[in-house]
């Protein structure tokens, strides 16, 4: 008689798993690296991490909705003859027209306007739709110049010089030839059908000492009236806030690793910067080592999703949070009634990411006229509108219940962390401790 070992359950490599394993089938039948859209994918320490300490005893919470909680915020004080007034600290991040359609941009500034907030341009210029729906924007200076013109330098509300973004840190954009329609063409000096890739750094400075001129001369070409921001990928916070505000930035904005992108290499998304919960605290302590923190607003991005993030991030010391993805989203992006749509292309709906294929069944990341149709501005707008209100009705009901009057009357003591790398990032106790890791040594 043969005696046979039992069969074993078979096991998956946790290093080597399904996704992995298909992206190497797939380099190796194409010899080229994935791009796609989005942002980072992979779990990383984030807002809900932490906790929120509600009063109790020890302090004293605020009424409902009878007493007041103020979500005013004023973006560039610093220097600029019109800082921005917002009504609530939730602005829209910068997406390019190219990237996305027309009406997904006309969208985002009605719903942003209904709101009291401010919608921004992106990479490829300025249209019509977008200023004349947008009662504030902000005009992006990005390496490309793509777009680029004095007039629209001063028809804007508030200037954002691009050094990079927390998708790609150090890496410039992309953007397919089969997204160059003809007016996108027209507005970029591009090619029509031709791929696109904007460079990486500026090309008329390399340094603080060159931004610093860079900044004074978009001062004298908007005659000192517009807050200049300079927005960084979350790569080096400390550093790169602190040499933003020494060139003279009115607000610096810091972009996780969570924050998206139209199309990347997805090794470039999924492996460089940093998350968005590490960038805050060093970016904070650098504007306080400068004597700058609320002189200087700093605004935080990437994977922003409802009122308890952006509760949490003012907590840690930001002024304002920008959401791109939760935007489109709210628009419309990855919505199930497409599902259909989306299996014809191979994904399904929460997981399409290849807006760099201008495929979008939803209409928002494409120039292809005939999904465009499915994008009613109004309507978007009015979605998007509901999704910042409730993220403000939220944020308040926290702070209300921390005993706070304003929202930028959180603190890092209403904080705790539920884990010892969110608690070391956000330089707030444990849970059940005194514990902050990494300070005093410990």
């Amino acid at each position: 008689m043969t005696y046979r070992n039992p069969p074993t359950t078979p096991r998956k490599s946790a290093t080597f798993d399904d996704y992995t394993l298909s992206e190497i089938r797939r380099a190796a039948a194409t010899g080229i690296y994935d791009i796609r859209g989005a942002g980072a994918k992979r779990k990383l320490p984030h807002f809900d991490d932490l906790l929120v300490l509600g009063a109790s005893i020890s302090r004293y919470p605020l009424e409902g909705y009878r007493e007041r909680c103020d979500t005013s915020v004023v973006l560039g004080s610093r220097h600029a003859k019109k800082p921005i007034e917002l009504k609530i600290p939730i602005t829209i991040a910068g997406m390019s027209f190219g990237s996305l359609s027309g009406p997904a941009k006309e969208a985002l500034g009605r719903g942003a306007t209904l709101s009291g907030t401010s919608t921004t341009t992106g990479d490829g210029g300025m249209t019509e739709e977008e200023r004349g729906h947008s009662k504030t924007l902000v005009y992006q200076y990005l390496p490309s110049r793509y777009g680029m013109n004095p007039r629209d330098l001063r028809r804007a509300d508030a200037i954002e010089i691009v050094v990079g973004q927390g998708a790609k840190p150090g890496g410039g954009g992309m953007l397919l030839g089969q997204k160059i329609s003809d007016r996108v063409a027209e507005m970029r000096t591009l090619p029509k059908g031709i791929d696109q890739r904007s460079a990486s750094r500026h090309p008329d400075w390399t340094g603080p000492d060159d931004l610093e001129i860079k900044i004074l001369e978009l001062r004298e070409i908007t005659d000192w009236e517009k807050p200049i921001y300079v927005k960084v990928g979350g790569a080096r916070p400390y550093y790169d806030t602190a040499l933003a505000v020494k060139s003279g930035a009115d607000v610096v904005v810091i972009d996780g690793m969570q924050g998206g992108t139209a199309a990347t290499q997805e090794v470039f998304i999924e492996n460089v910067g940093q998350p968005t919960l590490a960038c805050i605290r060093p970016a904070v302590q650098a504007l306080q080592d400068l004597g700058m923190h609320r002189k200087v607003q700093l605004i935080v991005s990437g994977g922003i999703r409802n009122g308890a993030d952006v509760a949490k991030a003012l907590a840690l010391g930001v002024d304002a949070v920008s959401i791109g993805t939760a935007a489109l989203v709210a628009l419309g992006d990855n919505d199930p009634r497409w599902e259909a749509d989306y299996n014809e292309l191979g994904t399904t709906a929460g997981a399409y990411d290849d807006w760099h294929e201008g495929r979008d069944p939803a209409g928002i990341t494409t120039q292809n006229p005939e999904l465009m149709k499915r994008v009613d501005p109004i309507a978007a707008g009015r979605r998007l509108a509901n999704y910042l209100k409730v993220m403000t009705l939220e944020a308040q009901t926290i702070a209300r219940a921390c005993g706070k009057n304003s929202l930028h009357n959180l603190e890092p003591e209403d904080l705790v962390a539920l884990t010892i790398e969110a608690a070391a990032m956000a330089g707030v106790p444990l849970a059940g401790t005194n514990w902050i890791p990494g300070k005093n040594g410990f």
